[in-house]
């Protein structure tokens, strides 16, 4: 709100509120502090995410929370003795091990959050493998929840203006299409793919997955 719209609606408050003549506050001072209570309570309300863009934010945190506990219930799950568990039968040759697909996801859920918050991605992210300094399942698992954590962090973004968004070279979304929303679901798709794999290098060592436990 300009100082011409401000002082216009204190006039009318002057003129119709019925102040009393004798105040405490210095006429000039009360303006001024009534303008800059009004000022910010409008740039408030210009910042506020709009009301479609917080139902997509309620949406997208329960969608992630969910997301969230399977995956990282599964990682909990395996023992540490088989993070570097990969199949042997079949045609297998090549693939990640249990560890590595949990890292995987983990890095390009913080690549895809940088994204969504204009953010550079993160060094220690690699080419989608995460950080070679982690390594122990507890490690993992900590990586993971900040992965998730960051992906919140964007949620939280959505309808914040003053936020920008970056197109990624891992997405295959055009830069004229990508926006803060499509990047965090592209996320969690990709983290439910991976999870498909977690459950079955689970069941192949005997145990049934947390999410599909009666």
């Amino acid at each position: 709100m300009d100082g011409a719209k401000c002082r216009f609606v204190l006039l009318l408050w002057l003129a119709y509120g019925g102040l009393a003549p004798a105040q405490t506050v210095k006429p000039g001072g009360f303006a001024a502090l009534a303008c800059a209570d009004m000022v910010a309570l409008s740039q408030n309300a210009e910042n506020s995410p709009s009301p479609d863009a917080q139902r997509e934010q309620r949406a997208l945190h329960i969608l992630l929370k969910s997301v969230e506990k399977q995956i990282t219930s599964a990682a909990e799950a395996m023992p540490a003795d088989k993070y570097g568990f990969t199949p042997t039968g079949g045609e297998f040759k090549g693939v990640r091990s249990f560890g590595q697909q949990v890292r995987h996801l983990s890095a390009t859920n913080h690549i895809l959050a940088a994204a969504a918050l204009g953010e550079e991605p993160p060094a220690d992210a690699g080419d989608e493998t995460g950080p070679d300094t982690v390594r122990t399942k507890e490690e993992i698992i900590e990586y993971l929840r900040t992965s998730f954590a960051h992906l919140g962090k964007a949620i939280d973004a959505i309808g914040d203006k003053k936020t920008a968004v970056r197109s990624s070279p891992i997405s295959p979304l055009p830069a004229t299409a990508v926006t803060r929303t499509t990047l965090i679901v592209e996320a969690l798709i990709h983290a439910f793919d991976h999870y498909g794999q977690m459950v079955e290098y689970l069941r192949m060592n005997g145990i049934v997955p947390p999410a599909s436990r009666p």
